[in-house]
Formats: C-alpha cells, sequence, structure tokens
C-alpha cells in the first residue's frame, strides 16, 4: 500500500497550431490535470518548443516530456534548455527520460545520430542523468541552473534499467503490454523495490492508461483489441465503468501496485476529468 497521492498527466503529440495546441493545454489545467505531457517522435513536433507554448498558455500546470529519447540529444545542451524552460515557467517543468523506444533508432538514423545496443543506451542514459541532474542544481559555475528542482522520470521496463530507475529517478514510467494484468505488472514492481527498498516508498510510480471506458483507438482495433475485453481480462492498461468504478480500480491498484501517477492521451481527457476530480491528490 502506498500513500503517494494520485496525480494525472495528460499526452498530446497533435500539435497542429498555436491556437489548437494552447487551448489543449488550458483546457487540461481547467479539467484539474496535474501535467501536460509531450512525446518525443519526428512524427510530433519538437517537445520543447510545443512544452513552452503550452507553459506560457498556463499558470499552474506543470510541463514534461514522455519521453525524450536520451540518445538523439546531447545532455550539456539538454540541461541547458530544460533549465531555461523552467526558468521561464516558474519552475513548472518535469524531465522524462528514456534509453529508447519503438522506431527511435530510424529517428536516430535521419537526425545523423548514433543509436548504439540496449547496454550502450542504458550506460549512456545513467551518464546522462546524473550530469543533467548535476547542472539543472546548479553544480557548475557559470552553467544556468533550473529555477527549482526538476523532477526526472525515467521510463523503464527491462530489469536493468527498472534496478537503475529505482536508485535514481524521482519517477519510474513503467511499460508493458497493452494486455498486461496485476500479476503480470507485480513482478516489475517489486523489482523495483527489492533494488531500492530505502527509497521506494518516496518513488512515484507512473504508467499510462491506454483507453478509458469504451474508446474505441484505430491502433487497438488493429490489434484485435478492444477497453472492454482489456478490462474483462484484467489489464491495466484501461479502466471502464462509471467515474466511481474507475477510481475505486485505481485506488485498488494503488493499494495493490503503488501506482499513483496515471496519464491519457488527450482524446480520453474529457471522458476522464470526473475520475481526476474524485482522485486528484488523494
Amino acid at each position: 500500500m502506498t500513500d503517494r497521492p494520485f496525480r494525472f498527466g495528460v499526452t498530446n503529440g497533435a500539435a497542429t497550431d498555436m491556437a489548437s495546441w494552447t487551448a489543449a493545454a488550458r483546457r487540461a489545467e481547467s479539467l484539474g490535470y496535474a501535467t501536460f505531457l509531450m512525446p518525443d517522435t519526428l512524427n510530433t513536433p519538437a517537445p520543447l518548443p510545443a512544452l513552452a507554448a503550452a507553459a506560457a498558455a498556463t499558470t499552474t500546470l506543470r510541463v514534461g516530456t514522455w519521453v525524450l529519447c536520451d540518445v538523439l540529444r546531447n545532455p550539456r545542451t539538454l540541461a541547458w534548455e530544460i533549465a531555461s524552460l523552467d526558468q521561464l515557467s516558474g519552475g513548472r517543468v518535469e524531465l522524462g527520460l528514456g534509453a529508447g523506444r519503438p522506431d527511435a533508432e530510424q529517428d536516430a538514423r535521419r537526425l545523423g545520430v548514433p543509436y548504439g545496443a540496449p547496454g550502450q543506451r542504458m550506460e549512456r542514459l545513467a551518464e546522462s542523468v546524473a550530469l543533467i541532474r548535476h547542472l539543472l542544481d546548479g553544480g557548475e559555475d557559470g552553467f544556468p541552473a533550473a529555477a527549482g528542482r526538476v523532477p526526472i522520470l525515467i521510463a523503464a521496463s527491462g530489469p536493468r534499467l527498472l534496478r537503475y530507475a529505482a536508485g535514481h529517478a524521482d519517477t519510474i514510467a513503467i511499460g508493458w503490454p497493452p494486455t498486461t494484468t496485476a500479476e503480470q505488472a507485480r513482478p516489475l514492481i517489486n523489482r523495483v523495490r527489492e533494488a531500492a527498498p530505502d527509497r521506494f516508498d518516496g518513488l512515484e510510480l507512473a504508467t499510462g492508461l491506454i483507453a478509458v471506458g469504451n474508446e474505441r483507438h484505430p491502433w487497438l482495433q488493429r490489434m484485435g483489441l478492444d477497453p472492454t475485453s482489456l478490462a474483462a481480462a484484467g489489464a491495466v492498461t484501461v479502466v471502464t465503468g462509471t467515474a466511481r468504478q474507475m477510481a475505486d480500480i485505481l485506488l485498488r491498484r494503488r493499494d495493490s501496485l503503488a501506482m499513483s501517477y496515471l496519464t491519457v492521451p488527450m482524446q480520453s481527457a474529457e471522458a476522464f476529468a470526473p475520475v481526476v476530480a474524485l482522485l486528484a491528490g488523494t
């Protein structure tokens, strides 16, 4: 069981123009979401300029990356940009980093940067996190520091990266297949707990919900899946039912798995808002 309060975020990669993008950020803020998050692909806008616009259009909403592929960026340049965004937003930035993702190797090739083997990417991520943390915290004279302590989220699913994240992240975003049940998720949570028992109670564990209620997502349908069947099978990637029923499901999952930070895609933000109203901060 965890006493960590719930937080909820919205992921949005559909920045087609400034008006619709900033309207989406303001809507997420008005619905009670804590964070407004950008993915990191060449098929979506560059995250940091888009997040700067979202921060400028809001007052309390935190902005963050979900998540940056570490190998695509110079860590010193990234620390400079994150520090600048944190200063300009009044300390509302959260940095999410990962060692790789589907299609990231193709993006690296298009950007002209080396991608590396899994072990190399893991080692580089560890080096980047240490350096970025040092620079953001004002550890180097003359280098811009953040306005405050920028939380660092690390996306992880494999054993080695989970162990590393347990010892160094503020938040761990755990990735798993759409069909993952609580029984299948628990070993990953236990791995984090065993790797850093002294830190576990202070760690925030996060995951993304891929569907809310009876939404139909084309990519789920292409996989032969739908939220109702996933929920019936006990998948932790969806929630269905009334707002109260969904809230109760998430409360039980927090007690069982210690997951307290949940994100939904922007298209689900309205449907999930009543759950946010019931649980945010509790």
